[in-house]
């Protein structure tokens, strides 16, 4: 239960993050891609450290790169909307934090389901 919570916690502190940093730079189409991406790296490893699992970097990016398509969405709504204040800052922010969540739930049925050990090689 206490394990669940924690993971629970990480994933909806990074899906918030997320969203703030979408929210704030929101008339800047892209230049919040990096540092989700950076957010959500990090959400997956600590996620996978709730499992014991070992996972590097690069690992934790190659998981995220599965979820390129959810990208692919997100731009293209930034793109069309992302321009107009206030309404493209809050549906940037939606988006974001809806697939940052998207994301660390599917790290941690990944990691839930599987005993392996990750690692860097």
């Amino acid at each position: 239960m206490k394990k669940s919570k924690s993971v629970h916690t990480i994933i909806h502190a990074a899906a918030s993050s997320a969203a703030c940093v979408g929210a704030g730079l929101a008339q800047l189409p892209g230049a919040d891609m990096p540092v989700i991406a950076g957010i959500q790296t990090t959400m997956i490893i600590a996620i996978a450290n709730k499992f014991d699992a070992d996972i590097s970097e690069a690992a934790a990016m190659d998981m995220l790169l599965t979820a390129t398509a959810s990208y692919g969405g997100r731009a293209l709504s930034q793109y069309l909307v992302g321009w107009i204040p206030g309404w493209g800052n809050s549906i940037n922010a939606s988006t974001a934090f809806a697939l940052t969540e998207a994301v660390g739930w599917a790290a941690e049925h990944h990691f839930s389901s599987n005993d392996k050990q990750y690692s860097s090689t």
